[in-house]
């Protein structure tokens, strides 16, 4: 299982790819190109990647019902829990829990929530020093309301998530980051944030989040080098758009399938996993976990990111299958910002994940 875009997306269908026309026939790899065992945890020697994450923070009120009520209706409360939340939020702590280092930047209100989220951050190892705190708004609070089955349902007030601007981030900070990552926010601050991130030679992603065909993120899309969907906003953004997910002309994008798995489409050709199975509490989060993962392999390869990312899909295998293994752990965790670490990866994949991979090359 991986996630959808936004914490809460969730998604479902799939496949590989089918060759573009006048192209060569696709070659299909071996699985066992993936060494048999994976060695997943990094060496004490390897990079730390640092990233900034530029997006939404929130507070989160997780509901949990048996079925939600029907209207007119009263249900009981089964469980609640309170917790930070925003997927930019949830990129930047996924990252440290898998031994990155992480900025987040965005915006909370001058209150209680907002101190509550601050707070979180910073206990999970997250750099909070560049968020704008707007005395003059509420802190963002999502209220998720989860059934037996997991799925669930969201209410949200927008309040301060969106208050903070691309001139508000410190550049320095950005300049020492190995890469940046944008997930949804106001259009002109993700295409500014993305451009002064592309001068400072740092490679960027972005997961615009589930209103990505309503809001005019044209700019930001073409500014980035990998782009974060689930299967709806793939086809939103082909039919909204130049950009065809499907068949990447010019960057790498990482499609998740919410159940069955995620592939990831390069101009060079694809790499799909159909996920790992669980029994999921609440999908919340997913996605975000998802992006932390692939990102979390991804920037620790000099042969991925060394000179901008790697079009050659082979490249995202290990990637590909952390992510899929994180956003799983995400499916089974009550609240959207999920504990991670290599060791869970490692037991969360159990044993040849590999064999499971579908990789396609085009010449």
């Amino acid at each position: 299982m991986s996630g959808g875009g936004e914490p809460g997306d969730d998604a479902g269908s799939a496949g590989g790819s089918d060759p573009v026309d006048g192209d060569p026939d696709p070659v299909d790899e071996d699985p066992d190109s993936v060494d048999g065992d994976p060695d997943l945890a990094p060496e004490e020697s390897s990079r730390v990647p640092k990233v900034v994450a530029a997006g939404h923070i929130n507070w989160d009120v997780t509901i949990h019902v048996a079925q939600l009520p029907e209207p007119d209706g009263e249900t009981r409360i089964e469980r609640l829990e309170q917790s930070g939340g925003g997927s930019a939020a949830n990129v930047a702590a996924g990252l440290v829990d898998l031994g990155g280092q992480s900025v987040v930047y965005g915006s909370v209100g001058g209150d209680e929530s907002g101190a509550l989220a601050l707070r979180e951050l910073a206990s999970a190892g997250v750099d909070p020093g560049q968020v704008l705190v707007d005395a003059d708004e509420a802190t963002s609070v999502k209220y998720v309301i989860v059934d037996g089955g997991g799925e669930l349902l969201m209410l949200a007030n927008d309040g301060a998530n969106e208050s903070f601007t691309a001139v508000g981030l410190d550049r320095d900070t950005l300049a020492a980051a190995d890469h940046l990552h944008l997930t949804g926010q106001q259009p002109e601050t993700a295409a500014a944030l993305a451009t002064a991130a592309g001068e400072a030679g740092t490679t960027r992603s972005f997961d615009p989040g589930r209103r990505v065909g309503d809001r005019e993120f044209d700019a930001a899309l073409h500014a980035t080098d990998v782009l974060f969907l689930n299967d709806r906003e793939a086809d939103s953004l082909a039919d909204s758009t130049d950009i065809d997910p499907w068949e990447p002309e010019d960057r790498v994008v990482a499609i998740k399938l919410g159940r069955e798995g995620a592939t990831i489409r390069t101009p060079h050709g694809d790499v799909s996993h159909p996920g790992f199975d669980v029994d999921p509490v609440d999908t919340t989060g997913a996605g975000d976990a998802f992006a932390a993962g692939f990102l979390g392999a991804a920037l620790r390869g000099p042969e991925i990111v060394d000179g901008g990312f790697s079009h050659d899909p082979r490249d995202y295998q290990v990637p590909l299958l952390v992510g899929n293994a994180c956003g799983a752990i995400a499916a089974e965790t009550v609240t959207a910002r999920a504990d991670l670490s290599w060791d869970r990866v490692r037991e969360t994949m159990g044993e040849s994940p590999e064999s499971d991979l579908l990789i396609e090359v085009r010449v």
